[in-house]
């Protein structure tokens, strides 16, 4: 069913409401990786790119995570669908997405690794991802340093 997002004074109070940051599904990942030991920034500035950060990221292991939301990055399992005020979100949601494809190649090219999730996949799932690469990619620069 379409969302109507009419630009109504309720509208608008709800969409200020919804955080940026710092939400519940992030928080829910960030909380199960520290539990497990792991520690991380949140909110890191993406390196040569103004104003873009990552949801957060272990700058030590290059490890960049995004946690991207259905509606906000233009999730294909669950495409947006609005009823007003159409041509301006389906152009914010795809600028959106043209951001978050140009953050992963710069980050690539710098050679980070670049994780990104749907808010709709399973947080265990999730968790258990971001854990297997920073050991694996931990393991790896820990043998670099001693080899040396």
């Amino acid at each position: 069913m379409p969302l109507d997002l009419q630009a109504t004074e309720a509208v608008r109070r709800r969409m200020q409401r919804t955080s940026r940051k710092d939400n519940p599904f992030e928080r829910s990942i960030r909380s199960q990786l520290h539990a497990r030991g792991l520690r991380y920034r949140i909110h890191y500035p993406i390196p040569g790119m103004k104003r873009t950060t990552c949801d957060f990221a272990f700058p030590g292991l290059k490890i960049a995570v995004f946690l991207d939301g259905c509606f906000w990055h233009g999730c294909e399992v669950h495409p947006p669908s609005v009823k007003k005020n159409t041509e301006f979100w389906l152009a914010k949601i795809e600028r959106n997405r043209a951001r978050d494809v140009r953050a992963t190649a710069h980050l690539t090219e710098l050679g980070w690794t670049v994780l990104r999730f749907w808010e709709h996949e399973q947080t265990d799932a999730i968790v258990t991802r971001i854990a297997s690469v920073v050991e694996t990619r931990r393991d790896r620069h820990l043998t670099a340093l001693r080899a040396r």
